[in-house]
């Protein structure tokens, strides 16, 4: 995965709670190929009508927020399911970072390791950069190092997880963080190995 450190990009405002796993993609779209994209079935139910049509009071359709690399939402957000294809569609859509107060946590693990950071705010402090957002600033900046967001007039510190933030700092996998730790556990194998002899697999003669 590619490193993330810091992040200034367009930022989308989506004021809702409890956005769960089957609104960030339904179930209908998974039997779609991975290798297609899942992109274009990000939140489809809200951002289209019936007929396929875009919806004008759908924030992922105004032009402003094209591109948008930065989702900011309230409480609850990627609650439900298990189901990983809901950070795909995110990821594939462009998303690098959603920021809220509360996260589902089976989603919050998933999406780091997709490289989307769920980056948790207070609810004030959510709420503030809601309103930045939605009274007309365009973008906001994530700085994982110093966990911090800004949007317009408004700073404020952001938490995570600090497994989860070493491995998106680095662009790590779970492997890769194992990896990283291979000389205590060479250290640890060889002491091992000479504190108790009698526990290494014997060949059998011939």
């Amino acid at each position: 995965m590619k490193p993330f450190t810091t992040l200034e990009a367009v930022a989308c405002p989506l004021p809702l709670t409890n956005v769960d796993t089957d609104q960030l993609i339904a179930a209908r779209f998974m039997k779609r190929s991975r290798a297609d994209g899942y992109g274009g079935y990000l939140l489809y139910d809200m951002r289209f009508d019936e007929s396929g049509a875009p919806r004008a009071d759908c924030v992922l359709n105004d032009p402003a927020r094209q591109g948008a690399e930065i989702l900011v939402a309230r409480r609850n957000f990627g609650s439900g399911s298990s189901r990983e294809a809901a950070v795909y569609a995110l990821v594939d859509y462009g998303f690098s970072c959603v920021i809220a107060p509360s996260f589902g946590d089976i989603f919050a693990s998933n999406a780091v390791n997709n490289g989307l950071l769920p980056a948790i705010v207070t609810e004030p402090d959510c709420e503030a950069l809601l309103a930045e957002l939605m009274q007309g600033a365009r973008t906001a900046k994530v700085d994982l190092e110093a966990l911090t967001v800004e949007a317009g007039g408004v700073a404020v510190p952001f938490s995570i997880d600090p497994v989860w933030r070493t491995k998106l700092l680095n662009g790590w996998d779970d492997i890769d963080l194992t990896k990283s730790h291979a000389a205590a556990i060479s250290a640890h194998m060889a002491a091992d190995h000479a504190a108790r002899p009698w526990m290494l697999p014997q060949r059998r003669p011939g």
